[in-house]
């Protein structure tokens, strides 16, 4: 598992310098696919590998607050590690991961595919799909995925609607949709307009998805939120269910009010663990991270994501607001929650151009 760790860690890299270099993006709006739970679309690697489950009401998030440089509003950002951003069902895997993995490796093409935008050997694939913990997203989540095209592999930004199965790896972070095997990596902040692509879901606000920020250390379990009760279930990296308990000692946030706290919820929640840890910390990490030192992923950038007002579909009808009331302003002054700092960026490469390759 120590190549692993250190594979996954360097793929965020290398896509985050794929994603943020050269100055010359085309003009015009860039798109954002929304993708709902169980949707396809074309260029699927693999058939579905999602397991049917109930469905669930995500809980509440909370609106990003507006950029204090300006330029709309800055995404919250969450680490990997954060207890109850993921959920799923105690000793049930929410991804057939053995189905996935022979048909991933039984396929040449769509394999190697796969592989190549994953960022690991083909060889390696069963492997690496082993070494992942299948989850549920609980609010809707900013990605970089990626479909089969023109023979090779096409990246694309999305946002993932809540309830989606994906597999996350040792640092808490979404590398593969179950849906479609989409290799998932981290979105790419947009320079320009954004024109949203597909239908939005009822409760869609582009205001209240998040991004994962992969955890600083190797998590060794992570704290998920039963879709079935709220209940809290430990279920440890890399085991599908066989191994899901009742934590030890309970997050001090509710399950419904987990993404109503940025300070619970925040990039450096649950990231100083150890074996003191109290009540407010994420599980105690391991330090089985191959080259890392200390435990830790390699050090990279991880900008922000800001939203832009988006221009209006021109082949969808602009989502109706809900009947639900809106969410309470945010508190002033010293109760006021962190805001995440603007990072300058370059303009982001065009995602849809052929024969797309990690950085």
């Amino acid at each position: 598992m120590q190549r692993l760790s250190v594979a996954a860690a360097t793929a965020w890299v290398g896509l985050l310098a794929a994603g943020c270099g050269g100055t010359d993006a085309p003009p015009g709006p860039e798109e954002l696919l929304l993708q709902p739970t169980s949707a396809r679309g074309a260029g699927a690697y693999a058939p579905s590998a999602a397991v049917p489950a109930p469905a669930f009401a995500p809980p509440a998030v909370t609106a990003a607050p507006a950029s204090p440089s300006g330029g709309g509003t800055t995404l919250r950002t969450l680490s990997g590690a954060a207890p109850g951003l993921y959920g799923g069902l105690p000793e049930r895997a929410s991804c057939d991961v053995p189905a996935l993995t022979r048909h991933l490796s039984a396929d040449r093409a769509e394999g190697r595919a796969f592989a190549t935008a994953a960022e690991v050997e083909h060889g390696d694939v069963a492997a690496f799909l082993r070494g992942l913990t299948p989850v549920v997203l609980r609010a809707d989540t900013r990605i970089t995925g990626h479909r089969l095209a023109d023979g090779g592999n096409r990246a694309h930004q999305g946002v993932l609607q809540a309830g989606t199965a994906v597999l996350v790896d040792h640092f808490g972070a979404p590398r593969v949709r179950c849906a479609d095997a989409s290799p998932l990596g981290p979105p790419v902040p947009a320079e320009r307009a954004v024109v949203p692509r597909g239908r939005p879901w009822d409760r869609y606000r582009p205001d209240q998805a998040i991004v994962v920020k992969p955890a600083e250390q190797v998590v060794s379990s992570l704290l998920l939120v039963s879709t079935a009760d709220g209940s809290w279930i430990e279920r440890p990296s890399g085991t599908g269910g066989e191994e899901d308990a009742r934590p030890e000692v309970l997050p001090p946030v509710a399950a419904e009010e987990v993404f109503a706290d940025p300070a619970l919820t925040g990039p450096d929640a649950g990231t100083d663990a150890g074996p003191d840890a109290g009540p407010d910390q994420a599980p105690e990490t391991s330090g089985d991270t191959g080259s890392a030192p200390g435990g830790q992923a390699p050090e990279a950038p991880f900008p922000d994501v800001p939203v832009y007002d988006p221009l209006p579909p021109a082949d969808v009808p602009p989502p109706q607001p809900d009947a639900a009331p809106a969410p309470e302003p945010l508190p002033d002054g010293p109760d006021a929650p962190p805001v995440l700092p603007d990072i300058p960026l370059q303009p982001a490469s065009d995602p849809y151009a052929s024969g797309y390759s990690q950085g």
